[in-house]
């Protein structure tokens, strides 16, 4: 293995020994801008929509402007391995292989700055705060951000259960629209001995959870696929002689399309309603989490898979989405771009499994369908 990608495989480790959680990406950021400041960059602008930052590499000859993202955070999970480099903080982890997309994009800016582009533009964020779906609405609101412009939108995604260095593309939704949603019931105590002098809303959470799951189309290659999964919930407190008053529940609802997730959302919401009324309860809701759905430009794909020819890469056409959500789907939504998949092993532990760990060995892939995608992209031979 050549000193470069030694290189890069000592700070894949140690980021992902040093994981730090959604908006809370200090160190992390820093630990990349220390490194990309001695790279023969155009400039790097800082503090983008939290500790996000742009690395950016100018001709300054006409051409196309193109981003390429990875994400800084990492997951509230305790990592269970054995590795050397494992976490050293508790239920901090980078379960999700953002220590890999972070390195990706670094050896891409190592390469762009020995072999300066001859055209356009090109520029490499980092961005925090991708898994709880903030990240990417707060640096395109960011003024840094939102006055520039950019032409086409690239991000990867390692993917456990696909064969090592596979490229996976899907042309329109890639990834699901996902919200999470949390609802309060109240009602009022009463003596336990006495339940018809308050209102419980027992039996209110038992009709809701009856009706909302009798909602669910879990078909995903259907067009309308569509799922409400129950996350939490919980009625009054461990007071033996009181009657509950209130309830919450939260769900995590998600569609293959926006529209049809706001369809499912205002479904969940009459539910609730109606619910309520009929138990004389105030019904109170509010919405978290929210990833749009990553809508790929044919075009974008077509880039990806013309790239991942030159590399001679394995192609995969997936059939139907994935199931999850990704807040990169916040760019797709505003610019022309793809999202695509970079198959991390068959037999590797799923993604946010407490004993899943990136493999290093795609690593160079990665950088390399970024690199034929710039090429492909500024007509660099």
């Amino acid at each position: 293995m050549n000193s470069v990608v030694e290189n890069l495989k000592f700070i894949r480790q140690y980021l992902h020994q040093h994981p730090e959680l959604s908006g809370c990406e200090k160190e992390t950021a820093a630990f990349i801008l220390e490194k990309c400041i001695h790279l023969n960059t155009s400039k790097i602008i800082k503090n983008i929509g939290g500790y996000g930052f742009l690395v950016v590499f100018d001709s300054n000859i006409t051409g196309d402007s193109l981003l390429f993202r990875a994400e800084l955070d990492g997951l509230p999970i305790q990592e269970c391995s054995n590795l050397l480099y494992k976490s050293i903080y508790s239920n901090k982890g980078h379960q999700c292989g953002h220590d890999g997309h972070m390195t990706i994009l670094f050896g891409l800016a190592q390469y762009l700055s020995k072999h300066p582009i001859l055209k356009g533009k090109v520029s490499l964020l980092f961005q925090p705060s991708e898994e709880n779906g903030k990240g990417a609405r707060s640096i395109i609101e960011d003024e840094k951000f939102s006055r520039l412009h950019f032409d086409e939108v690239f991000a990867l995604h390692n993917l456990p259960g696909f064969e090592k260095h596979a490229i996976i593309v899907k042309e329109n939704a890639f990834t699901a629209a996902v919200k999470s949603m949390a609802i309060r019931l109240e009602g009022k105590t009463s003596h336990a001995a006495e339940p018809e002098n308050g209102i419980n809303p027992a039996l209110a959470v038992a009709d809701i959870l009856q009706i909302v799951e009798a909602l669910n189309f879990n078909q995903p290659h259907h067009q309308d696929f569509k799922l409400a999964t129950l996350i939490h919930v919980n009625i009054g407190s461990l007071a033996y002689g009181v009657s509950a008053c209130d309830a919450e529940i939260h769900y995590t609802i998600r569609s293959w399309s926006d529209e049809n997730l706001e369809n499912l959302e205002s479904e969940i919401i009459k539910i609730l309603n109606e619910v309520a009324a009929n138990y004389r309860l105030k019904a109170k809701y509010h919405f978290l989490e929210h990833f749009y759905a990553n809508m790929n430009d044919k075009d974008s794909v077509d880039v990806v898979r013309k790239a991942a020819k030159t590399q001679n890469l394995t192609i995969i056409e997936n059939d139907f989405p994935f199931k999850w959500g990704e807040d990169f789907g916040f760019f797709t939504k505003k610019y022309k771009g793809c999202l695509f998949g970079l198959g991390s092993g068959k037999d590797q532990p799923a993604l946010h499994n407490p004993d899943y760990d990136f493999p290093d060995e795609i690593l160079e892939t990665g950088i390399n369908i970024f690199k034929s995608i710039i090429k492909e992209r500024l007509n660099i031979s």
